[in-house]
């Protein structure tokens, strides 16, 4: 079996935009980082330029979002960008950034995926150490569940089950390579229903989502022009590739998924860790 090295960026490479949830203003640089350095946070707005690596022993909170802390360091919103990041194989990189939130950008990954191919991906002098299921492991809740079995490969096969007219079920089954991640996967942007915007501004979420940014149902409509017909389960798809980047390392193995949230699918790497400790 030949040797995969581990990657990282060619070079440097910014982007600067709002985020979707506090919408601040946020200046954001992706930087090479030496083998078995991972994805680091590191947040140049604090004294000390305090760091935070994506990890799932650093998870705070899924609600809606994924955060991650240690210390000062805090970030949340970050799925998207580790979604691009793991779809890309980048397996190490620095991301500097002087607020909580990376841009929210079209809010799919796709933006973050073409700044990585404008950064260029090299390979480093150690080898890629992916983490290979060896059995099955289920988290349920009522009728949702996520699960994942031995595979050679990265595959994902979600069912999205959504009451509203526009949406209903949505299947996709798709083995996860860079070719079909910026093909399948990148471009499809998160949801929102217009009766939720009420108790996100309530939370203090969502002050940077549009209906550009974001896919927008009403009741019996959709105020956004979608990308595709299955949007919905493609992002769903999108983030637990983001999620499962908490591992810290490449997984291979199939994910199945029903109605799966980022609460289960931050649950599972947990158990799939548990698993290769």
């Amino acid at each position: 079996m030949s040797i995969v090295a581990q990657t990282t960026l060619a070079h440097d490479v910014s982007y600067n935009g709002i985020g979707l949830h506090a919408a601040n203003e946020v200046h954001m640089v992706l930087r090479p980082a030496p083998a078995d350095t991972g994805i680091v946070f590191i947040r140049t707005d604090l004294p000390g330029r305090p760091s935070v690596q994506a990890h799932l022993t650093n998870v705070t909170n899924t609600m809606r979002a994924t955060t991650l802390e240690k210390g000062e360091a805090k970030v949340f919103t970050v799925e998207h960008l580790l979604s691009a990041l793991n779809g890309m194989e980048v397996d190490n990189c620095f991301v500097e950034m002087d607020s909580v939130e990376p841009p929210v950008a079209d809010g799919s990954s796709l933006t973050f995926v073409k700044l990585i191919k404008e950064a260029g991906i090299r390979d480093l002098e150690a080898p890629r150490r992916p983490l290979v299921v060896q059995r099955q492991h289920l988290v349920q809740e009522d009728d949702k569940f996520i699960a994942i079995v031995p595979y050679d490969g990265f595959r994902i096969t979600f069912t999205s089950i959504n009451p509203h007219p526009l949406l209903g079920v949505q299947f996709l089954d798709t083995t996860i390579t860079q070719e079909s991640y910026v093909r399948d996967i990148a471009f499809a942007r998160t949801i929102a229903f217009t009766e939720e915007l009420e108790m996100l501004k309530k939370l203090g979420l969502g002050k940077g989502g549009t209906i550009e940014n974001v896919v927008v149902y009403d009741k019996t409509s959709c105020l956004s022009v979608p990308r595709s017909d299955d949007e919905l389960v493609r992002h769903k798809v999108l983030d637990i590739i983001g999620d499962l980047a908490m591992l810290g390392r490449p997984v291979r193995g199939h994910v199945i998924a029903v109605k799966s949230s980022h609460k289960l699918n931050n649950l599972l790497t947990h158990k799939i860790f548990q698993e290769l400790q």
